[in-house]
């Protein structure tokens, strides 16, 4: 499965999970309390937004989770 994954994009070093992953590494450096919040696309993927770290931002659940319905 992983193997497919990384064919796909999926997974590996330029996944959108990868971004994410970069993001929280990010906030956690910086000391950033993450805790009951999401990280955030400021423009959707579904508007061709990218899982890139000047596209991320922190957002509480509740709000993001408004967005996204």
């Amino acid at each position: 499965e992983y193997k497919r994954d990384l064919e796909t994009g999926k997974s590996g070093p330029d996944s959108a999970q990868s971004e994410r992953q970069r993001a929280r590494k990010a906030y956690d450096a910086k000391g950033i309390d993450r805790k009951g919040k999401d990280i955030d696309h400021i423009k959707p993927l579904r508007a061709g937004g990218k899982s890139t770290t000047g596209n991320l931002r922190l957002r509480a659940k509740k709000a993001n989770q408004g967005d996204n319905k």
